[in-house]
């Protein structure tokens, strides 16, 4: 594919992405904030098979990229659906 359809590509999936989310009641934000957190765990998955099959060096190294990337996301992620579950908690 052309650099061109890919910048394309990123931007019609960026706006769409945009408009989803902005439509998504906040009560429902944190039961898709958990499914995205297991969807990000599968990415740590590829991450690792990725990196322990490459052949180059470079990509070993984008493999172990995404690896502390996707990690950096799926902590995150738990970290702050934490957070929204405990404002559901009552009494504290």
């Amino acid at each position: 594919m052309g650099f061109l359809v890919l910048v394309g590509v990123f931007l019609v999936s960026a706006a769409v992405g945009y408009r989803l989310i902005s439509n998504v009641p906040s009560l429902l934000h944190t039961p898709l904030m958990s499914g995205m957190n297991a969807l990000s765990g599968v990415t740590v998955l590829g991450a690792l098979v990725a990196a322990a099959l490459a052949l180059h060096s470079g990509s070993r190294i984008l493999g172990i990229a995404a690896i502390v990337l996707a990690t950096i996301n799926v902590v995150g992620g738990f970290l702050v659906t934490d957070r929204m579950l405990r404002m559901f908690r009552q009494g504290k």
